[in-house]
């Protein structure tokens, strides 16, 4: 399931103080995104990883999905500003009424002074004159009642307020932050200061704020929403450029890489050595490891391959490339491929391209190298491009199984779901013993009746699942994308059964690491895992986003004393 991309900022207007209880925070949100930012702390997140994309629900998951369905769609955001509390008034506190005894009546002038105060300042405000509205809230709050916490963390709010105006981030963030002292879960104050710490690029300090806001208000507003899906972007961004600059290569497990090439059923590359590339000698030894003697680089990688002596193959197909040997295509496809499994997009796309553009090289070479540029651009989130490559796949090699299963898994992302059933069925009339494209089908169907809230055609394709997963006990897709679907049924104990069999299967898939449930630190430590995992620069920012996201949620439950969130 992909989610829609966020809107990228809000249209932030003045703010304007309300009649007699202060100055309010900040404008109105942008336009609706239709559909949930990236992060909700409930992250619905959009970017594909390896194969698809999903909700990751990090909180109350259940209340909302069940609020979703009621209303027949999946946000749940307020589309405005408008926020729980009154403008410029604290959240209610402990303790926080007017004292009762002797002094009370001297307690009561003192007040009234400062809220008369206040009330001037207000009206500055609205004048627009901030200076003098700063003069008469400072007033304010050296005439309060040191006692008095909530009205004290409304005038320093309202100061807040008019210095943002004058676009004084430090004093803002001073001043927010002796509000959010004597009432800690003033919203107004913590949004207040999350929006001047991104001013100051304090993004972990925004990040805390904001997702102490988004918690504190049940995720409803969509302002903040927006605000920490911004920063949490930045974050990921900056910690994934860092990281992937400097990481050494990392070749998959053997198990990963051997599931990878089970997704090609026509990949020349992959299949094993025919008995034309083999030495006379070698045709005789069955079962013993073969011996090329012909000097060729092509030939000794897919030996090694073979032998899954992997991490030889990028240089032995580089032999074959630099002398234009006999089976330069296949060394340049076989080498691209490699670049891809081990995160080095930029180096496959020269040797992808250079394949597509032989004419005179084998139709499935070149269809194969189509469909991996394709899914490529798939994963860079560059559709139009990875429709083109499909597409022109489909043309040049119209009995190619491969292209109709690579393309209906594009047609998921792009919630084009009846495109991508009629591909499914495409591919399996091809390849009836295509196991990921019959997990991928009823993923689709899923999401078909899923989206229509057809009870009927839901039940219909969770039994499905349960055929597939029958039928093919090894295809690891299978249970991955059951755990998807019992997740969205809220099935999580049987979901969480699902995802452990995907890891059995693919021990270092960083998809099932991050759509596995648990409590919120085992889900840490599986984006922790995943990030090392990673194939992508983009991939990699968006679980850093991820993992920023679980512990900021972590650190704001322990802050405010809430039950630690699960997944």
């Amino acid at each position: 399931m992909a989610a829609s991309k966020p809107v990228e900022a809000a249209v932030v207007a003045a703010a304007v103080p309300s009649s007699g209880s202060g100055v309010g925070g900040g404008g109105t949100a942008g336009p609706g995104t239709g559909g949930l930012p990236r992060w909700q702390l409930a992250l619905a997140v959009g970017a594909p990883l390896l194969l698809g994309a999903g909700a990751i629900y990090l909180w109350s998951r259940q209340q909302r999905r069940r609020e979703a369905r009621g209303r027949g769609d999946a946000s749940g955001l307020k589309r405005n500003s408008e926020r729980k509390t009154p403008e410029g008034r604290a959240s209610p506190a402990p303790g926080s009424g007017h004292p009762e005894g002797p002094g009370a009546h001297l307690d009561m002038n003192s007040l009234d002074r400062a809220q008369a105060a206040k009330n001037k300042g207000n009206k500055y405000f609205k004048a627009g004159k901030y200076e003098q509205a700063i003069q008469c809230y400072t007033e304010a709050i050296s005439l309060c009642p040191t006692e008095k916490n909530v009205d004290l963390s409304t005038f320093y709010q309202n100061r807040a307020a008019a210095f943002e105006q004058l676009q004084k981030w430090k004093e803002v963030a001073q001043d927010c932050t002796k509000a959010v002292e004597l009432n800690p879960k003033y919203v107004k104050a913590l949004f207040r200061r999350a929006k001047a710490h991104e001013k100051l690029d304090n993004k972990k300090e925004c990040l805390e704020d904001v997702t102490a806001v988004c918690i504190l208000e049940g995720f409803q507003n969509q302002q903040s929403m927006l605000l920490a899906d911004k920063v949490l972007k930045l974050l990921g961004k900056e910690k994934a450029k860092e990281k992937y600059k400097n990481r050494e290569p990392l070749m998959p497990s053997p198990q990963f890489i051997k599931s990878y090439f089970s997704s090609f059923t026509d990949d020349i590359i992959s299949q094993p050595m025919l008995k034309g590339e083999k030495s006379d000698e070698d045709k005789d030894k069955e079962g013993e490891a073969l011996e090329v003697k012909e000097n060729s680089g092509y030939l000794k990688a897919k030996q090694y391959m073979e032998e899954e002596n992997y991490d030889k193959i990028i240089s032995e197909c580089s032999k074959e490339i630099d002398a234009e040997g006999k089976y330069m295509a296949e060394a340049l496809l076989l080498r691209a491929t490699f670049y891809l499994l081990i995160g080095n997009a930029n180096a496959a796309k020269p040797d992808l391209d250079k394949v597509i553009s032989l004419k005179e090289a084998n139709v499935k070479l070149r269809a194969n190298a189509l469909i991996k540029r394709g899914s490529m651009y798939m994963q860079q989130q560059q559709p139009l491009l990875s429709t083109q490559d499909f597409n022109m796949a489909a043309d040049i090699d119209p009995q190619n199984a491969d292209v109709y299963h690579h393309r209906g898994q594009l047609k998921i992302l792009l919630d084009q779901v009846e495109e991508a059933v009629a591909d499914f069925d495409e591919c399996i009339r091809l390849r009836p013993e295509s196991a990921l494209a019959q997990a991928q089908k009823c993923f689709a169907l899923y999401r078909q009746a899923y989206t229509g809230n057809n009870s009927s055609q839901i039940q219909a394709a969770m039994k499905g699942f349960e055929e597939v997963i029958k039928k093919f006990p090894r295809c690891a897709e299978g249970y991955a994308l059951y755990a998807q679907a019992l997740t969205d049924q809220q099935q999580f104990g049987k979901a969480d059964e699902m995802y452990d069999k995907c890891i059995d299967l693919e021990p270092d898939n960083a998809t099932t690491y991050v759509h596995k449930g648990g409590n919120m630190e085992k889900a840490i430590d599986m984006f922790n895992k995943a990030i090392n995992l990673a194939k992508s620069e983009m991939e990699m920012a968006h679980l850093y986003s991820l993992c920023d996201a679980a512990h900021a949620q972590t650190e704001v439950a322990k802050k405010y004393g809430l039950k630690p969130p699960t997944l």
